[in-house]
């Protein structure tokens, strides 16, 4: 190791080379932009590299980024990479490859989930290497906050209200300690201190105490912004998953003023994958929180107003310009309105399953329970790619996960891919055809009766958490009738709204692409009738969706 460590507890950048001349110019780079705030450490070889690894991890030390050329005679920048991860699990790791091994990195890509590779030279630094070691600090940074910052929850596994709050702190990715009463003597503890006011209870960063928070008190004791700064916008988006998100952010990189309210979290139903791995741009496959995190970030840097968690209760279309009602009683004008408030996933109608949400009955992907299961047998409802995503999300940390598959075949909805993965796992089983038919067990769930549709024979599981994938009903029921709907409620655009005519001050006109019944109004995303059910075409049709909006406010 070329550097003296200093004791401050800086993340540590570790950069690998056997070739002098190019360990000198990366380590300039890096210290030149990075030595502020991190420590860029050095290695001349792998092994020099591995080593110095131990030695960080002995001392307890941070590593946020690690960077090694995958040509060293000793030890292989691959094999720098995999001990990296066994020692640091969330560090990001970049492999500087030349042209001809990128063969090798796409097997990096694949087999360890690296985060990037760099072809050599990278010149120039501010263009190829960069925005590649921001970015991945920036990943870091999101997950690893000094301990004084971090939210405390103390609370029972198998409380319904606990749950929600664990899974609001995980999906903005808010550092958060968890105390299980029924295990941890320090959560009992603390339990005692909260008083009579129960549990759950919540212990932020600056040491005030809720009991049994909303989801809004808690947004605002943790600074999190849930009312506009003004009562009029150019243009107004519900819903921040992909499609709002995309479109807020065109929306206000083209000059509107904007503004963003999501009920719950951003990143919408995408927000729950534990990894998107088709989505372009993103050779390692990306989590839905990190990718709904970035396009927070990129919105407020346009200056979009997002608020959330924060309920839309209705629409006016009464007045010269669409309002929007709040459940908090304020009401925001605007000139244009995309609605890109998505789905919800159905219920699960079997008996006992009412009685056991939160207690061990998920709807979604509820990644805050991947600890939770550890060990555990668990049982996954679905067949499309939310329910292969969360299969092998949780794969890697329950002892069993059966998957109960209504379709014949788990092809029939899943990409091709998710089911190439669950296959080669080998503590998940396949049960296609298949459907829970009754739950059971009081103040948890204990066991879930399967029933086999073809032979009408049931088996009983012993499985502690049960996760529902079974399709989805579009959050719609807030819109007044000039909004048109389908049968189940998706809202109709374009072409799909027949021969119905918009009254413009310059005569009539058909609807736009994206554009309801209501003239001004739009939908895009999981919402719209016939759309796409994929992140990259809800990003789409909330980016296409603002050329529209220009010509409605032009008008």
């Amino acid at each position: 190791m070329t550097d003296t460590v200093p004791a401050a507890q800086r993340p540590v950048i570790l950069v690998a080379d056997d070739d002098p001349a190019v360990l000198a110019a990366v380590r300039g780079d890096l210290r030149g932009r990075y030595g502020r705030h991190n420590r860029v450490l050095t290695a001349s070889g792998g092994q020099e590299a591995i080593d110095t690894l131990h030695q960080l991890k002995l001392r307890g030390d941070p590593v946020a980024v690690v960077v090694s050329d995958q040509r060293m005679p000793d030890v292989t920048g691959s094999e720098v990479l995999t001990a990296s991860l066994e020692l640091f699990p969330d560090v990001r790791t970049v492999l500087l490859t030349a042209y001809a091994d990128t063969d090798v990195a796409i097997g990096a890509i694949n087999d360890l989930h690296l985060d990037y590779y760099i072809l050599k030279p990278w010149d120039p630094p501010e263009e190829r290497l960069f925005p590649v070691i921001d970015d991945l600090l920036g990943d870091w940074h999101a997950q690893h906050q000094p301990t004084y910052t971090v939210t405390r929850v103390v609370g029972s596994r198998w409380s319904a209200r606990t749950h929600e709050i664990r899974d609001y702190l995980q999906r903005n990715q808010i550092p958060m300690k968890w105390f299980d009463v029924d295990v941890s003597q320090e959560g009992r503890l603390l339990s005692e201190s909260a008083g009579a006011d129960g549990l759950p209870l919540v212990i932020t960063p600056n040491g005030s105490a809720l009991h049994s928070p909303g989801l809004a008190e808690l947004a605002e004791a943790l600074g999190h912004k849930t009312h506009a700064d003004a009562e009029s916008f150019d243009l107004a988006i519900v819903g921040a998953g992909p499609a709002g998100l995309a479109a807020a952010v065109y929306g206000a990189s083209e000059g509107l003023r904007t503004i963003c309210i999501e009920q719950l979290v951003p990143g919408g139903q995408a927000g729950q994958s534990s990894r998107i791995e088709n989505y372009l741009g993103f050779p390692n496959g990306i989590s839905g929180t990190d990718l709904a995190r970035r396009a927070v970030t990129q919105a407020k840097r346009f200056h979009v107003d997002v608020l959330a968690p924060t309920a839309t209760v209705g629409l006016d279309l009464t007045g010269p310009y669409p309002r929007l009602e709040q459940e908090d009683g304020s009401a925001i004008s605007c000139g244009a309105i995309i609605l890109a408030c998505g789905v919800a996933y159905h219920g699960l109608d079997v008996p006992g399953c009412a009685e056991l949400e939160g207690r061990g009955v998920f709807y979604g992907a509820t990644l805050s329970e991947r600890d939770s299961v550890r060990g555990e047998d668990i049982v996954v409802v679905g067949g499309a790619n939310s329910a292969g995503q969360a299969a092998v999300f949780f794969s890697d940390y329950a002892r069993s996960v059966t998957i109960l598959c209504r379709a014949a075949e788990l092809g029939a909805k899943m990409s091709t891919y998710l089911v190439d993965q669950i296959e080669a796992r080998p503590n998940i089983t396949v049960r296609c055809g298949a459907t829970a038919s009754t739950l059971e067990g009081g103040d948890r769930l204990k066991t879930v009766t399967v029933l086999d549709a073809g032979t009408g024979a049931t088996e009983e599981l012993a499985a502690t958490t049960l996760f529902v994938f079974i399709g989805a009903s579009p959050r719609t029921d807030w819109l007044p009738p000039q909004v048109t709907r389908d049968a189940r409620g998706f809202i109709l655009t374009g072409p799909a709204l027949g021969d119905q005519r918009h009254a413009t001050a310059d005569g009539e006109r058909d609807p736009f692409l994206y554009e309801t019944s209501a003239p001004g109004v739009f939908a895009v995303g999981d919402v719209r009738a016939s759309s796409v059910k994929r992140v990259a075409s809800a990003v789409g049709e909330g980016s296409v969706a603002v050329q529209f909006v220009h010509q409605v406010l032009r008008s």
